[in-house]
């Protein structure tokens, strides 16, 4: 971070920095079951009422929830989930990132050089944000890519073609995937995504309701790649002034129904995040608001709502 970007840091105590870092466990466990608690409820849903409304309704929900596993997952990555850090990496894997096909301990090396080498050339995650914004009928088709499942469908077959390379023994570039690829890693994420994903389907099965994992397969090559993309497009894409840490990252304004659908788990407020990436999710809210009440945030690249993101990556 640059000199003039802990220029925030004037307007903090001490000791209210190390409130804001305070990690607290319950909170941690709180969110894991409010996310699989409403995957499970989605999915009760159409047990109880099958039918076209309730199971769109469920892939958006479980499409949503399933970002906020990769939340988590993000959570365990920068070591702000438990203070016991074997605990941490277990439940970052195990509860959150391999159900979803993801690795905390791969996904750490590359997120951690995206923080400290935001908008450069350097920057592993610069080709998720530098292409905006597009055009109405660009951003229709990448909507219906998601929406159709081709988009999940390269990632599937994208990630796992990658993962057999280094299993191998050979050199692969990542690209955009959020993965620093490793061999031992990346063979335990293979497996641990094949166990924890036959454990669900195992669970649903001894209930008499086996098809019910196509909503949890359905959602993540569906709703849940756009969620990511509209995820992505707001934290990094169209921003007012990428060499300026008060303007290289955008924090939105969420209302309840955005943090149902899009925003799990505190995930808008990403220039909180980026200030101080060492604030667990929950006391990001708190952090916003002293930021706010002391002017810090006055010209920073802040959204009322999703939408008033999405028309600036339009045109």
């Amino acid at each position: 971070m640059s000199a003039g970007g802990k220029a925030w840091l004037k307007s903090f105590t001490t000791d209210e920095i190390r409130e804001l870092r305070a990690i607290r466990e319950h909170r941690a466990w709180l969110t894991i079951i409010v996310n699989y608690g409403l995957i499970a409820a989605s999915m009760a849903l159409v047990a109880y009422a099958p039918g076209a409304l309730t199971v769109v309704l469920a892939l958006c929900i479980i499409g949503t929830r399933q970002l906020g596993l990769a939340v988590v997952m993000h959570e365990s990555a920068h070591y702000t989930l438990f203070k016991n850090r074997r605990l941490n990496d277990f439940v970052g894997n195990w509860l959150a990132g391999y159900p979803i096909y993801l690795s905390a301990d791969m996904y750490r090396a590359h997120h951690l050089e995206h923080h400290t080498k935001t908008w450069t050339e350097e920057d592993p995650d610069l080709g998720l944000a530098n292409g905006f914004p597009v055009s109405k009928a660009s951003m229709a088709r990448k909507v219906m890519r998601d929406l159709l499942g081709i988009t999940g469908l390269k990632q599937l077959i994208g990630t796992t073609y990658l993962v057999v390379k280094v299993v191998r023994g050979e050199q692969v570039d990542a690209g955009t995937l959020p993965l620093r690829l490793e061999r031992g890693p990346a063979i335990r994420m293979v497996a641990g995504t094949v166990v924890t994903n036959a454990a669900l389907l195992a669970v649903l099965w001894s209930l008499g309701q086996p098809m019910l994992y196509l909503l949890w397969l359905g959602a993540w090559l569906t709703t849940n790649k756009l969620v990511a993309r509209i995820r992505s497009i707001a934290e990094h894409a169209v921003v007012p002034d990428p060499a300026d840490p008060l303007g290289q990252t955008r924090t939105v304004r969420a209302g309840w129904l955005e943090r149902l659908f899009i925003a799990p788990n505190r995930v808008q407020y990403h220039l909180e995040h980026h200030l101080l990436m060492t604030v667990p999710h929950y006391n990001l809210p708190k952090f916003h608001e002293m930021l706010r009440d002391r002017g810090v945030l006055e010209g920073a690249c802040v959204a009322d709502h999703y939408g008033q993101v999405l028309r600036r990556a339009v045109v």
